[in-house]
């Protein structure tokens, strides 16, 4: 395929690739060539799922020079994703209250350690074990899907939409995962680009400091109708949560996505 190049403010990037692609799951415990991460396929507490991409070709000459909103809002989307969740912390233990609420209105909570957390997909009874993996911003997302797209969340939630499987995913730790995926995704805590998607995203995030948040509940949904496309199961969720990720990066490489509303799967949320 001939060289893409896509420029917009302050931002200039030019990758070659060869027009087909693949993707290969990395061995357990081992890192790819490109210095990606991968472990075996489980669920958040015995190990975050872990999903590894590598591409036949190469992407060639990214350069960004952020601007100082732009610069701004990564910095604070950075420190974002390296906040662990803290229980002994108030702010941390009100957006729990916070997620529980907005997932369940006018339902009192026991407490925060309680058997009705497994109700919303946790594992156990303290959903705190289980940010483990992606942090405080996991349980933000959570709780910014549930106050921004309340109809689709709760449709996931509920699993109402098609022709469920007997073996479902549990839905908050799903969503945990799909943090994760993204923070995987977008590599932006590399101190220099390596992938043409984390230089669209910065575009977008200067359009929008929520962008991240949005990119979760695109991401959420595009999963869950992967999910029943495939008529999966529980055993088949990191080969599920690998074609959404294929899926959001070839919709933020479309020369018209300019922001995560321009995206087609956008038009799932409701």
């Amino acid at each position: 395929m001939s060289s893409v190049v896509r420029n917009q403010g302050s931002c200039v990037a030019v990758r070659a690739f060869s027009p087909s692609s693949s993707f290969n799951r990395c061995s357990h415990g081992s890192a790819s060539s490109d210095g990606t991460a991968c472990g075996r396929p489980a669920w958040i507490g015995k190990g975050l799922t872990c999903v590894c991409f590598k591409r036949k070709g190469v992407y060639e000459g990214i350069y960004i020079n952020l601007t100082p909103k732009q610069a701004k809002r990564l910095k604070r989307l950075r420190h974002r994703m390296k906040v662990y969740f803290d229980g002994s912390r108030l702010d941390h233990q009100e957006a729990l209250r916070a997620l529980w609420y907005a997932t369940y209105p006018g339902k009192e909570l026991h407490g925060l350690i309680s058997d009705q957390w497994k109700e919303m997909g946790w594992q156990g009874r303290d959903p705190s074990t289980d940010f483990r993996g992606a942090g405080f911003i996991s349980l933000e997302n959570l709780l910014f899907f549930a106050k921004t797209f309340s109809t689709s969340f709760q449709h996931l939630l509920q699993k109402q939409g098609g022709k469920r499987s007997v073996w479902e995913y549990p839905f908050a730790v799903a969503g945990v995962n799909i943090t994760f995926m993204i923070m995987q995704m977008l590599d932006l805590d590399a101190t220099k680009p390596r992938t043409f998607i984390r230089s669209v995203f910065l575009q977008i995030l200067s359009e929008n400091e929520w962008a991240f948040d949005l990119l979760y509940c695109v991401a959420f949904v595009v999963m869950d109708k992967q999910w029943l496309e495939r008529n999966a199961t529980y055993m088949e969720f990191n080969d599920v949560l690998k074609s959404t990720r294929a899926q959001l990066e070839r919709e933020l490489l479309m020369d018209d996505v300019l922001r995560i509303e321009d995206m087609p799967s956008y038009t799932l949320l409701c």
